[in-house]
């Protein structure tokens, strides 16, 4: 049996309308695209301008974020040079005394109330614990270095896009949408201490590889947790930017720690596998 043929047939339009088509085996009537629709549709401007508009945020609250976001980029520079000191320096090594030192100062933070009279001490007291912190992440940093340095650069790149995208999800998202997963975040949490401690018995490197993958995702989780409880606070008359800038810069922590980690524990089962 052989099949029918399409047929195909142009029927002439005015000038201002699109000329309409016999297409199909029985000739069914549509309508064919011009020369010059097609380029309407390409010579289309974005308003990328819109991209960045927030409506369900009021102004105030964007303001406050873009301090929040500001001091979250201080933060990340003093930590770069806190784990440069440590790794390439070494004229402070972390330790005892550095973790100490980054929990005295976030402590002292904490107990300072906000006030124009005390930013910029609480800026200071931000830095430093920025510093201690990327002391702190030295040892990861040398063991990563020893496996293979371009973990570090492929971390950091996956750290910032997996933080950016869920940033500008709960931005984006409707207001108090995500804020129902603080109980089931500190769920996992607790759990995963547990486990961590336990594990400090058994010694269970399939737990410790699961703290890991677990733990991302978590982190995952409070990133949006966090940004959307800071909008709402925000909303509700607390503009201490500072201490949410904590809160992001050690989700971003954690995250980078995390994904570290678990490149570094994949490069070296590929390394074992090759010998």
């Amino acid at each position: 049996m052989k099949a029918k043929p399409y047929g195909f047939m142009v029927i002439a339009a005015p000038p201002d309308r699109s000329p309409a088509c016999l297409v199909g085996p029985h000739l069914e009537w549509r309508l064919c695209p011009t020369e010059s629709s097609i380029m309407n549709i390409f010579d289309r401007k974005i308003n990328f301008d819109a991209l960045l508009k927030f409506s369900h945020i009021t102004p105030s609250t964007q303001q406050h974020l873009k301090k929040v976001y500001a001091s979250f980029a201080l933060c990340m520079f003093v930590a770069a040079a806190g784990a440069y000191v440590h790794v390439v320096t070494h004229f402070i090594q972390a330790g005892l005394l550095s973790a100490l030192g980054s929990l005295g100062l976030m402590i002292w933070l904490m107990a300072t109330p906000h006030s124009h009279e005390t930013e910029q001490k609480r800026l200071g007291l931000l830095a430093g614990f920025a510093f201690l912190t990327g002391v702190g992440l030295g040892p990861a940093l040398d063991l990563c270095i020893a496996i293979n340095p371009s973990i570090l650069p492929t971390a950091f790149l996956g750290t910032a896009m997996i933080f950016t995208c869920f940033t500008l999800s709960a931005l984006y998202a409707r207001r108090r949408s995500y804020l129902f997963l603080g109980g089931i975040l500190m769920s996992a949490m607790s759990l995963m201490l547990l486990s961590s401690l336990g594990n400090l018995f058994f010694g269970s490197f399939w737990l410790f590889q699961a703290n890991l993958y677990v733990g991302l995702v978590v982190m995952c989780g409070f990133v949006l947790f966090d940004t959307q409880l800071i909008i709402e606070k925000a909303e509700n008359g607390d503009k201490d930017y500072i201490w949410h800038c904590v809160d992001l810069f050690l989700d971003f922590v954690t995250l980078f720690r995390k994904l570290m980690m678990i490149l570094a524990m994949n490069e070296k089962d590929k390394k074992k596998e090759k010998k």
